[in-house]
């Protein structure tokens, strides 16, 4: 097998464990009927016990069926939620591996055309996710929603797959370590801020139908063991004050590079002015966010707005728009 060949069952070993660790987080989520908890970053108003990640967490919901209710008794519902949190590390190594062994065999750095870059936000992504849950500053169950979403970019990254290969010579510099690295890093950190600010107006929504008595039907019925409305809406905010500096270097450390390679820091170009975009959209968010109680209410739906900028900018302006940054591979 060449190690072009491992690094691809590596990959295709990732989705496959992913995708079992995302149904092992379903029946979690869907059978231990326990009151919903909150790990240390989302505690609220309310009591207080310990969830099996050994976080304080709090909250109330509803109670524990009886055996001849639930198919999965929430003992077994919590030992698979275990399982899925092991497939989820077990997942991220092969993941890791995959790119390190494509390393090895194209001899240079991994961020070579669209595909690798792909691959390199959901490994960002997912190690963001497993940070906060290691922490305890989420409850294990959510990694339901970090899972499939990284599955998702997974499945979709096989649309684009380049063979394994040499840089082309404009991407033959340093630069691609610091500027490519710091807009992976960026990109997978706010794809977990966008599943927490989804998450966030879910369980907002949820609440305002079953304060107002009316019917809460599906989606909105998957927010009915989320945490507080609060809670996910501050890690929402968390997650994204981190991550902007992260966009905000990104973009810098691309003009500069351009100014070596090109003459110049800043030619409009398709992929420069919709990293503007976003940018300026985060900036909106963050705004936002701090300050009225209106613009706080709409600050997820900018969040939001941000990351389909960013996938705009990933997947139209990669494969559709011409310019200095076509790269894509495919």
């Amino acid at each position: 097998m060449t190690g072009a060949e491992a690094a691809n069952a590596l990959f295709v070993a990732t989705i496959l464990v992913y995708a079992a660790a995302m149904f092992a987080y379903a029946v979690e989520y869907a059978f231990d009927k326990r009151a919903p908890k909150r790990a240390k970053a989302l505690v609220t108003a309310g009591g207080t016990a310990d969830d099996d990640t050994g976080a304080e967490v709090t909250g109330t919901g509803a109670e524990a069926p009886s055996p001849a209710e639930a198919p999965i008794s929430p003992a077994a519902a919590r030992g698979a939620g275990r399982l899925g949190l092991v497939l989820t590390y077990l997942g991220t190594a092969a993941l890791a591996a995959s790119i390190v062994v494509r390393v090895v065999y194209t001899g240079r750095w991994p961020w070579g055309n669209m595909f690798e870059y792909t691959v390199g936000v959901a490994l960002a992504g997912m190690a963001t996710w497993l940070v906060l849950v290691t922490r305890g500053a989420v409850p294990r169950r959510l990694g339901l929603f970090a899972t499939f979403a990284v599955t998702m970019v997974l499945g979709t990254s096989v649309r684009v797959y380049t063979e394994a290969g040499p840089l082309v010579p404009a991407l033959d510099s340093y630069w691609i370590i610091i500027h490519v690295t710091a807009a992976i890093a960026a990109s997978g950190i706010l794809m977990i801020g966008c599943v927490f600010a989804i998450l966030h107006l879910l369980k907002r929504s949820h609440d305002r139908r079953v304060s107002d008595g009316k019917r809460v039907r599906f989606p909105l019925s998957i927010a009915e063991r989320l945490p507080d409305a609060t809670a996910l809406e501050r890690m929402t905010f968390k997650i994204h004050v981190f991550a902007f500096p992260l966009l905000t270097f990104g973009i810098i450390a691309g003009s500069v590079w351009a100014h070596l390679a090109w003459g110049r820091y800043w030619a409009w170009d398709p992929k420069e002015v919709w990293a503007f975009i976003a940018w300026v959209v985060y900036a909106a968010y963050l705004h936002a966010r701090v300050s009225g109680r209106s613009a706080k209410a709409n600050a997820p739906w900018i969040a939001i707005l941000g990351y389909a900028v960013m996938l705009f900018n990933l997947t139209a302006v990669n494969l559709v728009f011409s310019g200095l940054h076509s790269y894509a591979g495919v």
